[in-house]
C-alpha cells in the first residue's frame, strides 16, 4: 500500500495496460524480464515526484532528456506484465496539450514558450524516427473520463479505505480487467450508443480509446486507476463509487430502448463527478 506523501499528489486518474513479457522485443524482454524481479519497485506517487522535481528548476524540465527505464509490474494468471512508464513520450504528449488548458499568458509563466518551442521541435524529430510510438498510461486530470469506465466492470472494483497498524495510507481504488473483456465491452457500447445517438463526444472518446486498446497484446491487463483522486474525493463518497455500475446501467438500458434509465443513470455519474472538478477551483 503506498503511504502518504508530503509531497501534493497531482488529483490524476490512469489507464493503463500492462503487456506480458512476450509482447515486447529483445533485449527490452531481458530488461523488464529483469526489472520485474526488483524488489523495491517504485510506486505512481515515484514517478509523479520525479515529475515535479524537474519543473523547480529555472527554466523548468518540461520533457525528461532520457526516456524512463521504468514501469509498472503485475502478474496476470502466473504470467509477468508490465506497463512501462515512458515519462518521456507521456510529457511531450502533455505539453501538447496543455495549450487547451490554460490561457497563454498562464502558460508562459508556467513553461517559457522558448523552453516549450524547444521541446515541440525535440518532440517532431523523435516522432519521425518512431512513428508507431504510443503510451503503455493515458492520464486524465480532476476526473475519470465516463468512456474509461465502460472498459470495466464493478465485479472487478478493487477498493481499499488505507491506514493501518504501520501509519496512515492512501485509499486506493481500481478496476482491473483482462484486455479481452476491455475490447469486448467497448465494441458494445459503442453499437450501443451509435443505435441511441448519432454521434458526440462519448462515442468519439470510447472509439480513441479502442483504437488505443488495439495497439497492445491481447493477453494484456487493463487497469483503471483513480490514483491522486482518491485526495479529491471525500472517504464516505469515495467508499460509496460504483461509477462502472452506473455507466453498465446506462448502456444496457440504452440497449433496450429505456432513455429514462440510461438518462438517470448519465446524471448520477454527472453530477459525481461535477463535484469533483468544482474541488479543482475551490480554495
Amino acid at each position: 500500500m503506498p503511504k502518504v506523501s508530503s509531497v501534493i499528489v497531482p488529483y490524476a486518474a490512469y489507464l493503463r495496460v500492462y503487456e506480458p513479457l512476450a509482447a515486447f522485443r529483445e533485449p527490452e524482454r531481458e530488461h523488464w524480464a529483469r526489472y520485474a524481479r526488483r524488489p523495491d519497485l517504485p510506486s505512481y506517487q515515484v514517478e509523479l515526484r520525479r515529475s515535479l522535481a524537474d519543473l523547480l528548476p529555472t527554466p523548468p524540465v518540461a520533457v525528461p532528456v532520457h526516456e524512463s527505464a521504468d514501469a509498472f509490474v503485475a502478474e496476470v494468471d502466473g504470467v509477468v506484465c508490465v506497463c512501462p512508464w515512458r515519462t518521456r513520450l507521456r510529457g511531450w504528449q502533455a505539453l501538447g496539450e496543455l495549450a487547451g488548458e490554460y490561457p497563454e499568458p498562464v502558460l508562459d509563466a508556467l513553461i517559457p514558450p522558448v523552453v516549450r518551442r524547444e521541446t515541440t521541435q525535440d518532440y517532431e524529430r523523435w516522432l519521425e524516427r518512431n512513428p508507431d510510438a504510443r503510451p503503455w498510461i493515458r492520464t486524465a486530470t480532476w476526473q475519470v473520463p465516463i468512456n474509461w469506465f465502460v472498459l470495466v466492470s464493478d465485479a472487478e472494483r478493487e477498493y481499499d479505505k488505507g491506514g493501518d497498524d504501520q501509519g496512515p495510507a492512501a485509499p486506493v481504488l481500481r478496476y482491473r480487467t483482462p484486455m479481452v473483456q476491455a475490447r469486448r465491452r467497448v465494441a458494445r457500447g459503442l453499437r450501443a450508443l451509435k443505435e441511441a445517438v448519432d454521434e458526440g463526444p462519448l462515442i468519439d472518446g470510447l472509439m480513441d480509446v479502442g483504437r488505443w486498446l488495439e495497439e497492445f497484446h491481447p493477453r494484456s491487463l487493463v487497469e483503471l486507476d483513480y490514483g491522486g483522486l482518491v485526495h479529491a474525493v471525500p472517504a464516505g463518497e469515495l467508499e460509496d463509487d460504483h461509477s462502472a455500475a452506473d455507466v453498465a446501467e446506462g448502456i444496457e438500458a440504452l440497449r433496450e430502448g429505456d432513455q429514462a434509465t440510461a438518462g438517470e443513470a448519465y446524471g448520477r455519474l454527472v453530477e459525481r463527478w461535477r463535484a469533483v472538478r468544482d474541488r479543482r477551483s475551490a480554495n
